[in-house]
């Protein structure tokens, strides 16, 4: 799993960070993660190709977050797209559908499919399972996790000490098929061991602290939160319905998540090293996004 962080600023961009938008490559599939103005652009300098983005997910409509879709598709379909792609966001998803239609090319020449989503489980299948989460911002907004799904490990020799031969049934155990074994069935809870977690990535949108953030981020390997003001701001925070560094700090220490991520820092910071070091007293493990920064899982 690779994250890319396309832009990390709040409202207004500045000379080092673009609006905000997240890829994350994982499962054969590079997923977007909010589309703020300039992330093709920015796409061009991580080196990711637009058109192996198979899903959109919006947190909500501010420009901030939104500007950024109409060039891209745009632009998609200008180079000839052909494989469809996917965009998910909170209800009004529709409206924006009806805008960026009302732009520039009209039509796309590629498929296009428009889903709004709640809070909930958004995709599952074998690898992963997406789940959005409404959270408390000043309009309706969603959170993201995007879970890794791992198959229990394959007990390869006890399959053999229960007579199953090297081969095909070993895949049909591991899969979770039984398989029958010179007129024994053997079922795969026998040649497999304990269920594994896999890593867990949750990204907050906008949000100001609350209970919802906290359970949904449970167990993150990454929590990506945004980090809007310093702790000295916090009034400005509470007042535009965003987080403070401190804010996300706790979210990441109540929450049991590994590695916290701050992002959507705003612009009134030209240095940064003060909302690091608030956080880290009381998170250890907290980095600030910077643009272009990669991760690796």
């Amino acid at each position: 799993m690779e994250i890319t962080f396309l832009g990390t600023s709040s409202a207004v961009h500045s000379y080092t960070r673009s609006h905000p938008s997240i890829a994350i490559k994982a499962f054969g599939e590079t997923m977007l993660f909010d589309c703020g103005e300039g992330t093709q652009r920015q796409l061009i300098y991580a080196k990711i190709s637009p058109m192996k983005i198979s899903k959109i997910f919006i947190t909500h409509y501010h420009g901030d977050h939104i500007l950024g879709m109409p060039g891209l598709l745009q632009s998609m379909n200008f180079r000839g797209r052909e494989t469809k792609l996917t965009i998910y966001g909170p209800k009004g998803l529709d409206n924006l559908r009806q805008a960026i239609s009302n732009l520039g090319f009209p039509d796309f020449d590629f498929p296009l499919e428009w889903i709004e989503i709640d809070s909930g489980t958004v995709i599952e299948n074998e690898e992963y399972i997406i789940k959005a989460q409404r959270v408390k911002h000043n309009t309706l907004t969603l959170a993201y996790s995007v879970e890794e799904l791992k198959k229990p490990r394959f007990l390869r020799q006890k399959a053999i000490d229960l007579g199953v031969p090297v081969g095909p049934k070993f895949g049909k155990l591991h899969s979770g098929e039984s398989v029958e074994v010179n007129g024994e069935i053997i079922k795969p809870e026998q040649v497999l061991g304990p269920p594994r977690k896999g890593h867990k990535i949750t990204y907050s949108g906008d949000t100001m602290p609350c209970e919802e953030i906290i359970n949904f981020a449970k167990d993150s390997t990454i929590l990506i939160h945004e980090s809007t003001y310093k702790a000295e701001d916090k009034d400005k925070a509470d007042l535009h319905a965003h987080s403070t560094s401190v804010d996300a700090a706790n979210i990441a220490l109540n929450s049991n998540s590994k590695e916290l991520i701050l992002t959507h820092i705003s612009t009134r910071y030209t240095e940064v090293d003060d909302l690091l070091k608030e956080a880290q007293e009381i998170f250890k493990n907290t980095k600030i996004a910077k643009d272009l920064m990669k991760l690796e899982l």
